[in-house]
Order: C-alpha cells, then structure tokens, then sequence
C-alpha cells in the first residue's frame, strides 16, 4: 500500500519519546562539549594517555559519550537499547566497533562476535540488518599491500586465505538464517580489496534475497560510477544488488594522503559535488529497486526528505524490504523517529564492544560531525527545543 507523505523532521515530540529526561540533560551536555572544537581536538590524546597511565575516567567515559552514542559492551548490554529504539518503530545495527587490530586471535574473535549479531538477528525482528568491517577480521596493511597490487609472500597468501575464509563464514552465516548483512566502506586504499571481496560474497548469496551489500562513499567522485557499475555487473550474473549509500567518513585523511603523495584527492571538490552524486544514487536506486536493494545511510534531511519523495513519485511503498534509511545511535533522532513514525523503514547503527576498543570509533564521530557545518547545532537546537517543551532545568 502506498501511503501519504506527512513527513516532518521538526516534531521533537515524537524524536525524543524514547528519551527520559535524564537522557535530555545528559545529550545537552554532551552535544555543547562536542560543539567546541578546541575539546574535541583535545580530547582524544589526553583521554588515551589518562586511561595509560591508569587514571580512573573508563566509568566517567561509560557514563557519558559511551552511554550516548554506543549500546553497551557486550550485546546482552545493547538490549535497553534495542527495545527502546523497537518502541519508536526503529530497528538496531548491531555493530560490533573494534578495528585497527593486526593479531590473528583478535580477527577470529571478532569473526565470531558478528557472527553472534547475526544469531541475534535471526531471532529478533528488531535487529533487521547486521554490519561488519574488513579491517576487524584483517590487517590494515596486507588490504593495503592488496590494492597496490604488490606480490603477497607465502606466508601473506596464507594471511589473505584466513581473511576470505573469515569473510565467507560471516556472509554465509547471514545466508543460512536469512539476514542481510552490510559490509563498511573504508580509506581509498584498501577499498578495491574491499569492493572485490563484497561483489565475490553477492555472486554466491545474493541471487534471490538481498543479503549482502557493499558501501558506496559518495564523497568520493568515482562512486556514483561504481555503484552503477556494480549494478551492471550483478544484472549480468544474476544477483540482486546491495548498497548502502553514505557521504564518507575519511575526507581529511583522503586529502593529506593525497596532498602528501602527490595524486589526486579522490575526494569531491566542494559539498554541493557530494550532494548532487548522493541524491542522483537515490534516484538511481529507485529506479532499479526490483535488482537493487539500498540502505541511505545519511544525517542529512534534505537527502532524506528526497529520498521520501522519490518513494511516492514512483509508487514504492514505504515498507519495501529493499529501502531502508539508517543514522547513527544519538544523533539525528529527529530524522529516524519522525521517518519511523511515518511508516518508513528505519534502523539505527548501535556500536558496541570494550569501551577502550571504542574510543576510536567514538572520537571519530565527534570529529567528523564538527567538521559538518551545522550538525551539532542542529542537534543542540533541537535537544533545546524539546527540553522547553517539556520544561526541563537545565
């Protein structure tokens, strides 16, 4: 059934109904922090020396951005957090943060803590999709020696194996229960490794449900080609597509690198560039969604408020398993709430795991959402907003 669009990302009501007031007071503080550039900067050398060194602060951090923006630090602790979210119509992402590891032992431990999301997945309709990272289950430099195309020693061959091993049992895990499962886009140089191991995992699983998808960063200026490229290939061999569409999440590493080795950025040159590919990938996706599946992956309104529109104009209904909207745990609750509300499919990315593993993924939030003019004054304004109507002190 194809329903009416009564979209509104400004109803504060119906984004923060899964709050408490506690929750409120706490995100106002946190989001006026985080607001402050200088902090953010700061934060992260002085918070990894302070938890060197032994100072008490892993319960202060627990207590405040980690209770924010993570569910927990194991999945048995994301529950609060998956139920409560499920209220509001919105689903989880159990997202299993460790990355950046370069021991064996690590790789297959963290193989089969996703494979455990994707357990939970399978007996939970409030867990819809399920993620994982290349670089949690292999060495950043091997992907890298990879894309370089450089000769693998013996020993890196049988490195390389254990990767598409791990990354085969996951996929096929998600498979045999039926849950689809994303795999993130990472820095340019590794990302062809990456794009090769994904199309490979939808060639085997994806020829009747959409289970596997690969992430396409639109900052990127050769992505919109990619994805249809993929497209074309997947319509050749038989296989439905699966794409999670994002903006990115490396742009000032992508420039230094590039700056500092003397190629081209493959960055956008402006945010309009961006913008413009992101939305002509949604009206692309629309346009293909019996052999495309996609998840929007976006903090932005007008690309949500976009993709909503598309749905309508071309009669997709709003439940269609093959679109779903995605944002991250505590922030743009405005968007997942208020799209939920208006019966669209919703999930949310819940990270996860020890809270020193998390760090880096928590600071990298921080950073890349001051970076984005706006985003946090967007958020604190609506936080405000929502404190006033409900009369809350400061």
């Amino acid at each position: 059934m194809i329903e009416k669009n009564n979209l509104s990302f400004e109803n504060t009501e119906i984004a923060f109904r899964h709050s408490s007031n506690s929750d409120l007071k706490r995100a106002y503080w946190l989001f006026r922090v985080i607001n402050v550039n200088f902090l953010v900067k700061i934060g992260p050398p002085i918070t990894n020396w302070a938890i060197k060194i032994g100072l008490p602060i892993k319960g202060l951090i627990k207590a405040t951005i980690f209770k924010h923006f993570c569910g927990g630090e194991t999945i048995a602790e994301c529950d609060k957090t998956i139920k409560n979210l499920n209220i509001g119509g919105v689903g989880t992402i159990l997202d299993y943060s460790i990355e950046g590891e370069d021991d064996e032992l690590v790789f297959d431990n963290t193989r089969d803590e996703i494979i455990r999301t994707i357990e939970r997945a399978a007996v939970d309709k409030a867990v819809p999709i399920t993620v994982f990272k290349v670089t949690g289950v292999a060495r950043f430099s091997l992907l890298e020696k990879l894309d370089a195309k450089a000769q693998l020693s013996i020993a890196e061959q049988e490195e390389w194996e254990k990767v598409q091993a791990r990354v085969l049992a996951i996929c096929e895990k998600a498979h045999s229960v039926g849950i689809p499962v994303m795999i993130d886009a990472e820095e340019s140089w590794i990302q062809q490794t990456i794009d090769m191991l994904a199309l490979d995992m939808m060639h085997l699983y994806n020829a009747e449900k959409a289970i596997v998808y690969n992430t396409y960063q639109l900052y990127r200026h050769d992505k919109l080609a990619s994805l249809k490229n993929d497209h074309a290939i997947a319509v050749k061999g038989g296989f439905i597509l699966g794409a999670k569409l994002v903006r990115g999440a490396y742009m000032e590493k992508e420039r230094k690198r590039a700056e500092e080795m003397g190629y081209l950025s493959p960055i956008q040159p402006d945010k309009r560039s961006s913008d413009k590919d992101y939305d002509a990938a949604l009206d692309y996706c629309t346009d293909h969604i019996e052999t495309l599946a996609f998840v929007a992956g976006t903090h932005n309104e007008e690309s949500c408020r976009v993709l909503a529109e598309l749905l309508d104009r071309k009669k997709i209904d709003h439940k269609n398993p093959h679109v779903y909207f995605s944002q991250l745990l505590g922030m743009s609750d405005n968007l997942s709430f208020n799209l939920a509300n208006s019966n669209y499919n919703v999930a949310k990315y819940v990270p996860y795991g020890p809270i020193k593993a998390v760090l880096p993924y928590l600071f990298r939030r921080a950073q890349e959402n001051t970076a984005i003019a706006g985003q946090m004054s967007r958020e604190l304004s609506l936080i405000v907003k929502e404190v006033e109507r409900r009369k809350i002190a400061r």
